[in-house]
């Protein structure tokens, strides 16, 4: 079973249409890019599986349950969607310590104490900070900061697991670390992931699948060496080159 499907999937901002007839599917546990230049759709797809974006056309599918079709006024809240999301400004709140950063989206949920510290402890682990529960996030450097983002969007155990651009305010070193470390926490958990990125180098280290947009459309879509080796039109030999 997929784990998310666009049907037709289509999203206007007035007039302007920034996506068009989109369609894919992402199997589960796999690690799925949105790749493409500034402006493409790219994020605007994520943010319409996580809820913070409304389709105008089209059914967008997390697991068995439709969570988005406006002809049948279906439309499911972001709280209930068991997505988490990593954002390209870590998000981290400086007034709080890691625990807190982490606990929060449980607290919210009133789980009991000792489940969320249970959680919190087992989530450290994974992502390599163990013992940094008390610590504040000016202490962290840049790759710690987008580790506790990563721990706080799968703190939830959700189905799907949303990253947009979470690499690019790293430098290059520290980008091709932390990619590779993404790989390894999703490929332990076994989560699904959809990966926004407009860097190519990332998207082919990163992912099982890609798709390519370009102009609010998917342009091509393929394992990493389908699109390296075999690009199906100009548009897509120039981006990855």
């Amino acid at each position: 079973m997929s784990a998310i499907t666009f049907t037709k999937v289509e999203k206007y901002y007035g007039t302007n249409r920034v996506v068009n007839n989109v369609s894919f599917e992402i199997s589960n546990g796999k690690l799925f890019s949105l790749l493409g230049p500034s402006g493409c759709g790219k994020t605007t797809c994520l943010r319409m599986i996580a809820g913070l974006e409304r389709n105008d056309q089209g059914t967008i599918q997390i697991g068995e349950e439709i969570v988005s079709d406006p002809i049948n006024k279906k439309f499911v809240a972001p709280e209930y969607r068991c997505a988490g999301m990593v954002f390209q400004s870590y998000a981290v709140w400086p007034h709080m310590n890691i625990f807190d950063n982490i606990a929060y989206p449980l607290k919210i949920r009133k789980m009991p104490k000792n489940e969320i510290k249970e959680r919190v402890t087992e989530i450290l682990e994974i992502v390599e900070l163990p013992g940094m529960d008390k610590r504040f996030p000016n202490t962290l450097s840049g790759g710690q900061q987008q580790r506790v983002a990563l721990a706080r969007g799968l703190v939830m155990k959700p189905k799907v697991l949303l990253l947009d651009e979470p690499l690019s305010n790293l430098d290059a070193k520290l980008r091709e670390k932390m990619r590779a470390d993404i790989r390894h926490i999703q490929t332990q958990v076994g989560i699904t992931c959809v990966y926004v990125t407009h860097d190519q180098a990332e998207a082919f280290a990163i992912s099982d699948q890609i798709a390519v947009m370009d102009k609010g459309e998917i342009v091509q879509t393929g394992t990493p060496d389908d699109i390296r080796n075999r690009p199906i039109n100009a548009f897509v030999a120039d981006f990855i080159r």
